[in-house]
């Protein structure tokens, strides 16, 4: 019996199939029921999730996507021009090299937070009291192990990233602040820095707890969060193409760094 010959288990996907004449997406005809009619933050969330959202879930999903889009000349987009400044023909390997850098510095700090948070696993019916115990655990575990909690302080906003509080007013008001970002709240209120200093929450952390309790599985989280930076990636690009920098930035790393040889 050969290798395409044994009994393989059944494959199935809810995510989108065509046929002669229609396209589906989770269930829905994509020509007629969403083009035209749902926003794109709405349609990935379908794809995430499988199932549409609500008005005050679309606007915070959509808000979280804008958040991270892009916020500077980040080394994301130092990476992304650099390679396009040696492949200009070949764009999809920019934006490639701007994302691939997600991680625990930058981007995955969606997914860091995220897990930390389901991992205490709160719920709806979870008390202010529970919340405060589950926040003083994760403080003490980080604190005890030397690590940082994923999603608190932030190199520029010291004294809080204004993301932040635009995402925490918008998800109050939608109602839609859950037990991942009330469990979140409380761990930023417990936790300090090594000097004792307040320690703000940050975008990365405030979208982690949000898109928790929107129902996104952690295992997507930093998957958002490249989607949202690729667009800020391919703006950098566009501006790379008509004023080039990329040049500059290798002429000038040449000339700052010093060759000190080992031996």
């Amino acid at each position: 019996m050969t290798l395409f010959e044994t009994d393989l288990p059944t494959m199935a996907t809810s995510i989108g199939r065509s046929t002669a004449d229609d396209i589906w997406v989770q269930g829905y005809n994509l020509a007629d029921e969403l083009m035209g009619e749902v926003d794109f933050g709405s349609v990935f969330y379908l794809l995430i999730t499988g199932r549409l959202p609500s008005a005050g879930e679309a606007r915070i999903f959509n808000a979280v996507l804008v958040a991270l889009a892009d916020h500077g000349l980040t080394p994301t987009a130092l990476a992304a021009r650099l390679t396009y400044t040696g492949a200009p023909d070949s764009i999809q390997g920019a934006v490639a090299a701007g994302v691939l850098g997600a991680g625990s510095v930058f981007l995955g700090v969606f997914e860091d937070a995220g897990r930390v948070l389901t991992a205490a696993a709160p719920d709806a019916a979870t008390s202010d009291e529970e919340l405060d115990r589950l926040a003083a655990g994760i403080v003490e575990n980080h604190r005890s192990r030397g690590a940082r909690i994923p999603g608190l302080g932030h190199p520029f906003h010291k004294n809080g990233d204004p993301r932040t509080a635009r995402l925490l007013a918008m998800a109050r008001e939608l109602d839609v602040l859950g037990p991942h970002t009330r469990l979140m709240l409380r761990v930023q209120a417990q936790a300090t820095s090594p000097s004792g200093k307040p320690l703000p929450l940050n975008a990365g952390g405030a979208c982690g707890a949000l898109l928790c309790d929107l129902g996104i599985d952690t295992a997507v989280l930093r998957g958002v969060a490249v989607v949202s930076r690729a667009a800020g990636v391919v703006g950098h690009l566009a501006e790379e193409a008509r004023a080039p920098m990329g040049r500059t930035l290798w002429y000038l790393a040449e000339r700052e760094a010093s060759y000190e040889p080992r031996r």
